[in-house]
């Protein structure tokens, strides 16, 4: 699961400066808006599968975890709980870095 997670950051970073990399695209045919389009989409798109596949996990632990001792499902619960928020402010992140390339990117102007 960590190499998702790896290979999915170097893929959204490598889409994202190669968007905004390409100063001349304006002049040579106006690839930058849909580069950078796709780099927004892959952020969200990315972080969103990435973040699921860690929510399933979790959740398949932490009901393994349940069924195997029904006493310790409180700290399970809380610990699940706890690393399912963080795990969606991954997605949030993702969602932030779309907006910026969308939005606040000096490139569009």
């Amino acid at each position: 699961m960590k190499k998702v997670g790896i290979l999915t950051s170097l893929m959204v970073l490598g889409m994202a400066s190669v968007a905004m990399a390409s100063e001349g695209a304006a002049a040579a045919g106006g690839l930058t808006i849909p580069l950078i389009c796709i780099a927004a989409a892959l952020s969200v798109g990315l972080a969103a599968l990435g973040c699921g596949i860690g929510m399933g996990s979790a959740c398949e632990g932490a009901c393994l975890g349940t069924a195997r001792n029904p006493e310790a499902s409180g700290k399970l619960t809380v610990t699940m709980i706890l690393g399912m928020a963080l795990i969606e402010s991954l997605t949030i992140y993702g969602l932030v870095i779309s907006l910026i390339l969308l939005y606040a990117n000096p490139l569009m102007g």
